[in-house]
């Protein structure tokens, strides 16, 4: 049983929710049912909200943090030209192996798209701010919106994620962790209805944050 999501902010068009980490926000093309957007869009049913919630952007399964829907189609749009247009402020928290020997960077690499069958563009901006024996507490800030982005550029940093499993190997490290510890900690952004600034936090997970104090 996945622990119960919370929801962050919300008002008429937008939803934003804390997602726990290993809960898919869609299902795969196994059909699962137990996915964030299902369990959310119970929720608004039960509330007599009729406009289904719709997921504006992707987070992995691994990943916990802040995920933005629509209640609606006509909002969803909206929103999602807003990351298009890269007009949304997103922060993560990330612990990578290691000590890395700059205490900010930019990582400009490109990365494969196999929808597409072509390389992209990708920038990430990081920097430093914990430094650890074996690890490094970092804060990203992912400029484009690659899948995988964030994970891809740590591996070619040098410094994978603790935890990663599908762009590193687990066993050539000596610090483990049951998934990628990545945390998608805070998003900023114009409101595309009401022209309000948006600026939405999530606190670090339980098990990040006992990592922390076990390992640092």
């Amino acid at each position: 049983m996945f622990k119960k999501y919370h929801i962050l902010y919300e008002d008429a068009d937008i939803i934003a929710v804390d997602k726990p980490a290993g809960m898919l926000v869609i299902p795969t093309p196994k059909k699962e049912t137990n996915t964030l957007t299902d369990a959310l869009n119970r929720e608004l049913d039960s509330r007599g909200i009729e406009p289904n919630a719709y997921p504006c952007h992707r987070l992995d399964r691994e990943t916990s943090g802040i995920i933005v829907y629509s209640k609606g189609k006509k909002a969803q749009a909206l929103i999602m030209d807003l990351f298009r247009r890269r007009e949304v402020k997103k922060r993560y928290i990330a612990f990578v192996h290691g000590r890395p020997g700059k205490n900010f960077d930019t990582i400009s690499e490109p990365i494969y798209n196999r929808n597409r069958d072509r390389m992209e563009d990708a920038v990430t901006r990081y920097k430093v701010l914990e430094r650890h024996n074996n690890f490094s507490v970092l804060e990203i800030e992912p400029v484009t919106g690659r899948t995988n982005q964030i994970r891809i550029h740590m591996k070619i940093l040098g410094h994978p994620i603790v935890g990663e499993s599908v762009f590193a190997y687990r066993k050539d490290y000596k610090l483990k962790f049951k998934r990628a510890a990545l945390h998608a900690r805070s998003l900023g952004f114009v409101h595309p209805v009401t022209g309000r600034k948006v600026e939405i936090e999530s606190r670090l997970p339980d098990d990040m944050a006992e990592f922390i104090n076990n390992e640092g």
